[in-house]
Protein backbone atom coordinates (compact mmCIF):
# COMPACT_ATOMS: atom_id res chain seq x y z
CA UNK A 1 0.00 0.00 0.00
CA UNK A 2 1.48 3.12 -0.98
CA UNK A 3 1.61 6.18 1.76
CA UNK A 4 -0.77 9.25 0.88
CA UNK A 5 -0.78 12.58 2.05
CA UNK A 6 -4.15 14.79 3.41
CA UNK A 7 -3.92 17.30 1.61
CA UNK A 8 -5.59 20.16 3.31
CA UNK A 9 -5.62 24.14 1.59
CA UNK A 10 -4.11 26.75 4.14
CA UNK A 11 -6.81 28.99 5.23
CA UNK A 12 -4.88 31.61 5.66
CA UNK A 13 -4.91 31.91 1.42
CA UNK A 14 -8.20 31.75 1.15
CA UNK A 15 -8.77 34.54 3.53
CA UNK A 16 -6.18 36.94 1.49
CA UNK A 17 -7.60 36.49 -1.60
CA UNK A 18 -10.08 39.19 -2.56
CA UNK A 19 -13.51 39.27 -2.57
CA UNK A 20 -13.69 38.06 -6.73
CA UNK A 21 -11.57 35.06 -6.30
CA UNK A 22 -13.11 33.74 -3.11
CA UNK A 23 -16.54 32.85 -5.68
CA UNK A 24 -17.07 29.93 -7.02
CA UNK A 25 -14.97 28.61 -9.80
CA UNK A 26 -16.49 27.80 -13.12
CA UNK A 27 -15.79 24.63 -14.31
CA UNK A 28 -14.64 24.87 -17.70
CA UNK A 29 -16.00 22.27 -20.29
CA UNK A 30 -14.95 21.20 -23.77
CA UNK A 31 -17.34 23.04 -26.03
CA UNK A 32 -18.88 26.70 -24.99
CA UNK A 33 -21.65 26.10 -27.26
CA UNK A 34 -23.49 25.51 -24.05
CA UNK A 35 -22.87 28.56 -22.76
CA UNK A 36 -25.07 31.69 -22.70
CA UNK A 37 -23.81 35.78 -23.35
CA UNK A 38 -23.02 35.81 -19.70
CA UNK A 39 -20.99 32.60 -19.52
CA UNK A 40 -23.69 30.67 -17.64
CA UNK A 41 -24.66 27.44 -18.69
CA UNK A 42 -28.03 27.90 -20.45
CA UNK A 43 -30.85 27.07 -18.14
CA UNK A 44 -28.84 27.58 -15.22
CA UNK A 45 -30.80 29.91 -12.36
CA UNK A 46 -29.47 33.23 -12.84
CA UNK A 47 -28.01 35.23 -9.33
CA UNK A 48 -28.18 39.01 -9.11
CA UNK A 49 -24.72 39.64 -7.43
CA UNK A 50 -26.22 42.37 -5.38
CA UNK A 51 -28.42 39.95 -3.54
CA UNK A 52 -27.22 38.67 -0.77
CA UNK A 53 -27.63 35.05 0.01
CA UNK A 54 -30.49 33.81 1.69
CA UNK A 55 -30.79 32.91 5.60
CA UNK A 56 -32.82 30.01 7.00
CA UNK A 57 -35.66 31.40 8.85
CA UNK A 58 -35.72 31.43 12.87
CA UNK A 59 -38.28 29.05 13.77
CA UNK A 60 -41.18 30.24 15.71
CA UNK A 61 -41.22 31.02 19.64
CA UNK A 62 -44.61 29.54 19.81
CA UNK A 63 -46.71 27.21 17.44
CA UNK A 64 -49.86 27.65 19.71
CA UNK A 65 -49.87 23.49 19.29
CA UNK A 66 -50.50 23.60 23.06
CA UNK A 67 -53.04 26.35 22.98
CA UNK A 68 -54.72 24.32 20.12
CA UNK A 69 -54.88 21.02 22.08
CA UNK A 70 -56.27 22.67 25.58
CA UNK A 71 -58.69 24.21 23.67
CA UNK A 72 -60.08 21.33 21.63
CA UNK A 73 -59.94 19.37 25.31
CA UNK A 74 -61.68 22.23 27.17
CA UNK A 75 -64.42 22.48 24.31
CA UNK A 76 -65.52 18.69 23.93
CA UNK A 77 -64.91 17.69 27.86
CA UNK A 78 -62.64 14.98 27.36
CA UNK A 79 -61.86 13.35 30.46
CA UNK A 80 -58.19 13.51 31.05
CA UNK A 81 -56.01 12.31 33.26
CA UNK A 82 -53.23 14.25 34.33
CA UNK A 83 -50.06 12.23 35.68
CA UNK A 84 -47.62 14.35 37.81
CA UNK A 85 -43.57 14.35 38.37
CA UNK A 86 -44.60 12.34 41.18
CA UNK A 87 -46.84 9.76 39.96
CA UNK A 88 -49.96 10.46 41.15
CA UNK A 89 -52.70 10.80 38.92
CA UNK A 90 -55.58 12.90 38.58
CA UNK A 91 -58.95 12.48 36.98
CA UNK A 92 -61.28 15.03 35.12
CA UNK A 93 -61.54 17.41 32.49
CA UNK A 94 -59.69 21.00 31.82
CA UNK A 95 -62.02 23.72 32.85
CA UNK A 96 -59.10 26.34 31.70
CA UNK A 97 -55.90 27.07 31.73
CA UNK A 98 -52.97 29.94 31.08
CA UNK A 99 -49.52 30.30 30.61
CA UNK A 100 -48.04 28.46 33.86
CA UNK A 101 -50.85 26.54 35.14
CA UNK A 102 -54.55 24.20 34.10
CA UNK A 103 -57.57 23.59 36.29
CA UNK A 104 -58.57 20.37 36.34
CA UNK A 105 -62.73 20.07 36.79
CA UNK A 106 -63.02 16.40 38.84
CA UNK A 107 -66.13 14.69 39.34
CA UNK A 108 -67.42 14.43 42.61
CA UNK A 109 -64.29 16.40 44.46
CA UNK A 110 -61.91 19.16 44.21
CA UNK A 111 -61.46 20.69 41.64
CA UNK A 112 -57.19 21.25 41.20
CA UNK A 113 -54.86 23.76 39.86
CA UNK A 114 -52.16 22.15 38.66
CA UNK A 115 -48.63 24.36 37.81
CA UNK A 116 -47.65 22.79 34.37
CA UNK A 117 -44.02 22.43 35.13
CA UNK A 118 -45.56 19.91 38.07
CA UNK A 119 -47.12 18.08 34.87
CA UNK A 120 -45.23 14.73 33.57
CA UNK A 121 -47.97 14.08 31.39
CA UNK A 122 -51.55 14.69 30.23
CA UNK A 123 -53.54 12.04 27.91
CA UNK A 124 -57.03 10.98 27.36
CA UNK A 125 -59.32 8.84 29.27
CA UNK A 126 -60.37 6.40 26.63
CA UNK A 127 -57.29 6.11 25.47
CA UNK A 128 -55.27 4.85 28.85
CA UNK A 129 -57.84 2.55 29.21
CA UNK A 130 -58.46 0.90 25.98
Amino acid sequence: MTDRKLFRPNLNQYRNRHPRENQQERVVKDSDAYKDVSGAPQGAPQQRPSEPPRRRQVPPEQTSAESFYYVKQMNSKTQVVVVLLDGEEIHGWIEWYDKHCIKIHCYNEQNFLIFKHSIKYITKEKERQG
